[in-house]
């Protein structure tokens, strides 16, 4: 098992994290759809693609839940440090956001290799 961070820099959550997600979820419904849609794609490989799409939306409907516990959290601490790059604190993660992060690096890291062609 992984060894899993317990901190997060809420300047990290604000520039790193959350739009890395949001790309996920972007190249999920473009890349992933467009491959499934295509007319021209072996019904093997639309299958497997819709799996992929499957298994990455379920991953990020979980870490999206959990990741929002945080910024529910650390709420005024993430605003502070949007208006002011100098407020940057660590913000202290329970199990769950601390999985959900790294679980967020490795789906951004997967989505990528898969857009790459590997």
């Amino acid at each position: 098992m992984t060894q899993t961070s317990t901190t997060i820099s809420a300047r990290e959550v604000i520039n790193d994290l959350v739009p890395k997600l949001n790309a996920v979820e972007k190249q999920i419904k473009l890349t992933i759809s467009a491959v499934v849609e295509a007319s021209g794609a072996a019904p093997e490989q639309k299958e497997r693609y819709a799996k992929l799409k499957a298994e990455f939306q379920l991953e990020l409907t979980m870490i999206r839940m959990n990741l929002e516990h945080l910024l529910k959290r650390y709420r005024n601490e993430l605003e502070a440090a949007m208006h002011d790059p100098r407020n940057d604190l660590l913000l202290s993660l329970d199990a769950y956001e601390a999985t959900a992060v790294e679980n967020a690096k490795q789906l951004y890291a997967r989505v990528q290799r898969l857009q790459q062609g590997h």
